[in-house]
């Protein structure tokens, strides 16, 4: 339903072992209440990988909004410049993200790239540096933000890519592209280091103590279908579990939870207790559940009076 307030919450819950210890001391009152009173969605079960490319809060964002949820295929960013520019449609975009590979023995891990300080001014000048090499390769360079330029070219159209999220404080060779489909890329990532290694850009930014570029991150790749989706009504999405998670600082996921469960989540129960129409979407690192308050049957009504579902029974599934 159009008027449904829907609170889709992603890092709701991890498999990891900190996660797991955390949600053993975790009180939920709210979550525990509304869960009470809602029905999972028919269509809201989605069952995944950690290693897969799209997290499940990115597949249950796109559903919401109409758009195409296959693993590594959500054209976010051609979705992205749709909003701005629909006269573009039909066009195959990506997201670029300029960021630092950290090389060591056995990994070599993608820095947060808002710890990189790149203002506009400094991106806009990496772009100018790096965009003549994409060119070569068919692709187009736009500035969008600091840390995320838009790319447009048809080697976007069908290639599968890992979200930023998924790769972030993590060995980059396990979420790359596939290498027939990204020889490209692949070459293109080489052609960048041995670029910016010895380059002024970066000499300057070492001189006044910044981290240096090194690197670049492809997501949110694709197009949009040839009927792109109407504007949809986006849900609430919460992005503080989420963002702790990432970091496994467990005590501020904790702490984050218990404020979430006081604020939005709380809010979304009076609705609920009101008769309003809402949707609840939980979302982990490998699953996700959906919930609704359609109405039940006399049976499940009296099955749940007996076993309710527990908040964090059900987060330790996701």
């Amino acid at each position: 339903m159009s008027d449904t307030t829907h609170l889709l919450i992603p890092g709701a819950a991890s498999a990891s072992e900190g996660c797991q210890q955390a949600l053993q001391n975790l009180a939920l009152p709210h979550l525990d209440r509304l869960l009470a009173r809602l029905s999972p969605h028919p269509t809201g079960s989605d069952s995944g990988e950690e290693t897969s490319f799209s997290a499940p809060h990115e597949r249950a964002l796109a559903r919401a909004l109409g758009l195409p949820a296959e693993d590594g295929h959500i054209p976010w960013a051609a979705w992205h410049r749709h909003q701005q520019h629909p006269s573009t449609d039909g066009e195959a975009w990506a997201f670029v993200t300029p960021c630092q590979w950290q090389v060591s023995t056995d990994h070599v891990t993608l820095r947060d790239p808002e710890q990189l300080g790149l203002d506009e001014a400094a991106s806009r000048a990496l772009l100018a540096i790096i965009s003549p090499w994409f060119a070569e390769d068919g692709i187009t360079l736009h500035y969008d933000q600091p840390t995320r330029w838009l790319a447009s070219g048809p080697l976007f159209a069908d290639l599968a890519t890992a979200s930023l999220e998924r790769v972030l404080l993590r060995d980059v060779r396990a979420w790359m592209p596939h290498a027939q489909q990204a020889r490209t890329l692949h070459r293109l990532h080489s052609e960048m280091q041995m670029l910016l290694y010895t380059h002024a850009f970066n000499d300057e930014r070492a001189a006044r103590g910044l981290p240096v570029v090194n690197s670049f991150w492809v997501h949110g790749a694709g197009a949009l279908p040839a009927s792109p989706p109407p504007g949809a009504a986006a849900p609430t999405m919460p992005t503080t579990l989420r963002d702790t998670a990432l970091r496994e600082d467990w005590r501020t996921w904790a702490q984050a939870w218990a404020t979430l469960d006081a604020g939005p989540v709380a809010d979304l129960l009076r609705q609920a207790e009101a008769g309003a129409p809402v949707s609840l979407t939980l979302c982990g690192d490998r699953n996700a559940q959906a919930f609704h308050n359609a109405p039940r049957s006399l049976a499940r009504r009296f099955q749940g009076f007996f076993r309710p579902l527990r908040a964090t029974d059900l987060l330790k599934t996701l």
